[in-house]
């Protein structure tokens, strides 16, 4: 498994639930670009729509060797996951509070897959709670690794 792609502030943004993983509907141009890491996933989210879950926002770059045939960068691009976790996301995102976001794009077995979270957006002091636990943890270590 090859990790393209991290959204590195969805953790810090957000209290993660539940993931999954999705494949994508890519054109061929699309996976060509990815396999060379030109994608981001930053500003990304996922919707469902009629049934369906697409990803939107994720910006994949024009593949620089294909002439007419090329991608639009950020268009709508619909994932592919089972019918039963679709239903449950869906219902889960009617909720107060949680949203899909994508967590990362990596390349498993040849193919391009995205890993989703179901999530809960933090608040300021959230923030700052974790902030002080992870540098409270950071001077345990270095105090252990000096002992």
């Amino acid at each position: 498994m090859k990790i393209v792609t991290q959204n590195k502030k969805a953790r810090h943004d957000y209290f993660i639930e539940d993931s999954y993983e999705a494949g994508i509907q890519l054109l061929g141009s699309e996976i060509k670009s990815i396999r060379l890491g030109k994608v981001s996933i930053n500003d990304a989210f996922v919707t469902i729509k009629y049934g369906q879950a697409y990803i939107h926002n994720m910006h994949i770059a024009i593949y620089e060797f294909s002439n007419q045939f090329n991608h639009e960068e950020t268009r709508t691009r619909k994932l592919l996951l089972h019918k039963n976790e679709i239903l449950k996301l869906f219902a889960k995102t009617r909720e107060q509070g949680f949203t899909l976001i994508p967590l990362k794009v990596y390349l498993k077995e040849g193919l391009c897959k995205v890993e989703i979270a179901l999530a809960k957006g933090k608040k300021n002091y959230d923030k700052r709670d974790d902030l002080k636990e992870r540098d409270s943890n950071d001077r345990l270590k270095k105090i252990m690794r000096r002992r």
